[in-house]
């Protein structure tokens, strides 16, 4: 099985400071689902890991979260895109759970899940944190420079082998061209 791992705020959508807290609030990235319905075509199941503190914070409820994850699936759909699975950490940083990037609970969860091993599995995100949850389980670091990714660049410190693109679109033809040998563009 191929799978793909990809973050959501930043990656698939626009982020915001003051967190995406409904369903009119999120609003995706050009590009994004036709990148996603690529992937299908080429056989990888795509699935969503993402952090949503926003709940812990009390910005938002459960409710709220599965009205935007709904609005995210019926626009994938529209434009021929599936996603397999959505994954989210509920917590805030100073709940100390395993879920919540960089730790990889949530990343184990997806491998348990499907039962399938991570090591070299893409992992598409936007922040450092993505990135290192995704790299201490074998994943291979894709940084977009969508939402947080110019920041992340900035900072540096990005775990070894990490391939920069400038949104998702483009770490997807790297990847595809990557994967059949054509000569890649980043």
């Amino acid at each position: 099985m191929k799978l793909i791992i990809l973050d959501r705020d930043g990656v698939i959508n626009h982020d915001s400071d003051e967190f995406i807290k409904s369903p009119d609030e999120w609003v995706p990235i050009p590009g994004s689902f036709e990148a996603i319905a690529r992937l299908n075509q080429a056989g990888y199941r795509v699935v969503v890991a993402t952090n949503q503190s926003g709940i812990a914070r009390g910005l938002f409820n459960i409710v709220t979260l599965n009205a935007i994850h709904q609005k995210l699936h019926a626009a994938a759909q529209q434009a021929g895109a599936d996603i397999d699975a959505i994954f989210f950490c509920p917590h805030a940083a100073d709940d100390h759970c395993d879920c919540r990037k960089p730790k990889p609970g949530m990343l184990q969860e997806i491998s348990r899940r499907f039962e399938v091993s991570l090591k070299g599995v893409p992992n598409v995100g936007d922040s450092l944190r993505d990135l290192q949850a995704g790299f201490v389980v074998g994943c291979t670091p894709y940084l977009v420079l969508t939402g947080k990714g110019e920041k992340t660049r900035a900072k540096g410190g990005l775990p070894p082998g990490t391939t920069i693109h400038n949104n998702l679109a483009a770490a997807v033809d790297h990847l595809l061209k990557s994967r059949t040998g054509l000569p890649s563009v980043a």
